[in-house]
């Protein structure tokens, strides 16, 4: 599946792709692109299978996600490429690295989602079954900022207008598919390539209050 590309800087420039996580979608690293990366590199953001813009059939897998990307990456000229992910991202681009190593030059791994122990995949795609809509927009950013006390509101205000969609009844949902995302968090409890697969200089960052990156890992 060719994906929804969202890009920022000069395409002459070093490509850098950022995959964000379950839920997301592309235009999260628009700030990013913007204010630090655009003037260095030519900055590509897909909505990943089940998200935004990009198509929502299944297959769901890991292994279409890289289909995904390859081929959407192959269609753009990009033959090499330093990487972002965050969460589900970053598993994927550890996948990458071990599926088609002159892919990535360069990684920087946003707490990623390495593997989920099965109780926590079994919860979060459990809670992720409950239908998410909301009255209005406003109902959406308060639910939204519950859940992330740290985010400004002013960031929150610019999610909802990119990536909240109105349905039946006047009634907005966040613009992916719950079932891709059930199916993600599924994924997520397989284990990743082992780590003599990453050739690549990486670096991880991990999150200090919400972490999926266990000691073990």
């Amino acid at each position: 599946m060719l994906l929804q590309l969202h890009e920022w800087g000069d395409r002459d420039a070093p490509a850098l792709v950022c995959l964000h996580g379950v839920t997301g979608h592309g235009r999260r690293f628009r700030r990013l692109a913007e204010e630090r990366l655009a003037a260095r590199f030519h900055v590509l953001a897909p909505d990943l299978r089940g998200h935004g813009f990009s198509g929502w059939e299944p297959p769901w897998t890991i292994h279409a996600h890289l289909a995904d990307l390859v081929e959407t990456l192959a269609a753009t000229g990009v033959r090499r490429a330093d990487w972002i992910g965050h969460s589900f991202g970053g598993r994927l681009v550890l996948e990458l690295a071990a599926l088609d190593p002159p892919l990535v030059e360069r990684a920087v791994l946003l707490d990623p989602a390495i593997q989920l122990l099965p109780h926590v995949g079994f919860d979060m795609a459990e809670d992720q079954r409950h239908d998410r809509v909301f009255a209005s927009l406003e109902e959406a950013i308060q639910a939204r900022l519950e859940g992330n006390a740290t985010t400004p509101r002013q960031f929150v205000v610019e999610e909802a207008s990119e990536h909240l969609v109105e349905g039946k009844g006047g009634r907005f949902r966040w613009r992916y598919c719950q079932s891709a995302v059930v199916s993600a968090y599924g994924e997520l409890c397989v284990p990743p390539p082992p780590p003599e697969s990453l050739g690549a200089p990486t670096l991880l960052v991990h999150a200090e209050q919400f972490g999926l990156v266990r000691d073990d890992q």
